[in-house]
């Protein structure tokens, strides 16, 4: 399975464990990286600059041969903490940063500087040109089967369009579950993977045991799409809670929204009120189950360790 993207990480096999808010940590990158795959988390996970620092110093500890890891940074004004993270994952280093959110020019910039790889987000053509232009490393093609904010084409549409437009590596992200997904998205011109919610029921995931089973209960056709967490279509598991509070924006905030000086505020209310409600939902036990997540779980049908999820991948 030898890809560009293998070439660029040094990795045995094509495929990054994908950043997750709250779910990704340091023990399921570094059993991503004995399995021979890169793994990231999301800066966003450690609430200091000095916890980010030691996680990446321990992965540091941790790497082997064959592995590699990196961050995914939230690149917009939204994330007041962007600038010193930045600084801190040049400093430390890691292998990769993914940029998502905005515009990566800045990180590209840094990162290259200190010999830090940059993958970029993208959802259409046009982004993933400028991104290109900017020097990213390769463009990340997030389809409209990946979980959590998802794209709008489908991946072969996608990975397509893309793979045929750039001269950088595509990295599909969404829709894989098993190595029969792996092999189609190579077969749409992808250099790789990017693999997240199947890693969710793992044993090593930082969140409920309740979270975790519900990847394992729940299947593609459970998946919705709601606005009630970031102002923007989001997928979640259809849980009864989910359910009851509906999909949609409330009527305030759809009014709200409308109006040009407001609508910034309110979708940083929501986001700020619906990032609570997951977190909850993720690291407590509560009824107030709103799961994030794509519709590659069905191919989840027990909690495992990440290497034997990895094995699955591949084999």
């Amino acid at each position: 399975m030898n890809t560009k993207l293998t070439e660029l990480l040094n990795i045995k096999y094509p495929i990054i464990q994908a950043p997750m808010f709250l779910v990704s940590n340091v023990a399921m990158v570094t059993e991503a990286m004995k399995g021979g795959i890169a793994g990231c988390i999301p800066a966003l996970n450690y609430r200091t600059l000095e916890e980010l620092r030691a996680a990446i110093k321990e992965l540091k500890a941790n790497k082997v041969e064959g592995g590699s890891f990196g961050f995914n940074l939230i690149v917009n004004k939204s994330n007041i903490k962007y600038k010193d993270q930045l600084r801190v994952l040049c400093e430390e280093g890691c292998d990769f940063i993914i940029t998502s959110l905005g515009s990566p020019e800045e990180t590209i910039n840094q990162a290259h500087k200190a010999g830090i790889k940059v993958f970029c987000d993208v959802t259409d053509l046009r982004f993933a040109q400028k991104v290109e232009q900017l020097g990213a490393d390769a463009a990340i093609a997030v389809n409209n089967e990946a979980g959590g904010h998802r794209g709008n084409l489908t991946p072969e549409e996608l990975t397509n369009l893309l793979s045929t437009s750039l001269k950088i590596p595509v990295i599909s992200a969404g829709g894989v579950g098993c190595r029969a997904d792996i092999d189609k998205m190579l077969s749409y011109g992808a250099e790789g993977v990017s693999v997240g919610s199947p890693f969710i029921a793992s044993i090593e995931a930082g969140v409920t045991e309740e979270y975790k089973q519900a990847c394992v209960d729940y299947g593609a056709k459970d998946i919705i799409m709601t606005e009630r967490i970031s102002g923007t279509p989001c997928t979640v598991i259809n849980t009864p809670y989910v359910q009851k509070i509906g999909t949609k924006q409330t009527w305030i905030e759809n009014l709200l929204n409308k109006n040009r000086k407001l609508k910034k505020w309110v979708k940083m209310i929501r986001f700020s009120i619906g990032m609570k409600a997951t977190e909850k939902a993720a690291k407590k036990a509560t009824y107030k189950t709103v799961w994030v997540a794509g519709p590659s779980i069905e191919h989840t049908k027990a909690i495992l360790p990440v290497k034997d999820i990895v094995a699955k991948l591949v084999n």
